[in-house]
């Protein structure tokens, strides 16, 4: 991770990413540490939906930034920095998982309806923290790509193109991401029944 000692680079020196960028590009240490800490709390809630726990969520951080440093100058200053440096994250991730091969792959994709009662308005309900145990306690391939094609809105067929896969083992992962997240649900809505019932008495 990025090492920053003198406390003189804590001083604030811009608010437009554009200026922060160039002074970065311009070799400024104080530049990298502001813009670090302006996008970091962002982009390590996308390593955390990713990572399994918090020492992969970090893996993938450290990952990320060394990344996003090393190709700072390919960003052309056109659209959105932040869009643009979620997409590198968002890679990171995808290349973690290949090449430490964290998991299986499951067969081709068979729709039994199992997944159908699982609504986008009820994950929408959740708070940010139950959100987030949800996805970080789905299986490895499951996890990646409900948040790529859930989160991220990436089709089946770039996702199978990202990850090597097919279009049939990405769909057959999604769709046992939502029935395990389904069953979660459940199991959280008897809990809160549970409690209602234990405080009334």
């Amino acid at each position: 991770m990025l090492n920053f000692t003198d406390s003189k680079i804590c001083q604030p020196l811009s608010d437009n990413y554009d200026d922060l960028i160039s002074r970065c590009l311009n070799g400024e240490v104080a530049a990298e540490y502001q813009l670090y800490h302006r996008i970091v709390p962002k982009m390590y809630g996308i390593c955390l939906r990713y990572g399994g726990n918090e020492t992969e969520a970090k893996d993938i951080l450290q990952n990320g930034f060394m990344l996003l440093f090393r190709h700072l100058n390919q960003f052309r200053f056109e659209g959105s920095f932040e869009g643009w440096v979620q997409r590198i994250f968002v890679t990171t991730a995808v290349n973690y998982y290949r090449k430490n091969l964290k998991f299986r792959w499951a067969v081709e994709y068979t729709d039994s309806g199992e997944d159908k009662g699982l609504k986008e308005d009820a994950l929408s309900a959740l708070s940010t923290k139950d959100l987030l145990s949800i996805i970080q306690g789905l299986p490895g391939g499951c996890r990646v790509i409900f948040n790529m094609h859930v989160i991220e809105n990436y089709e089946h067929k770039e996702i199978a193109g990202m990850l090597g896969i097919s279009t049939g083992n990405s769909k057959s992962q999604l769709h046992r991401a939502k029935i395990l997240i389904k069953q979660r649900l459940q199991e959280m809505e008897k809990e809160r029944c549970l409690i209602m019932l234990h405080e009334r008495k």
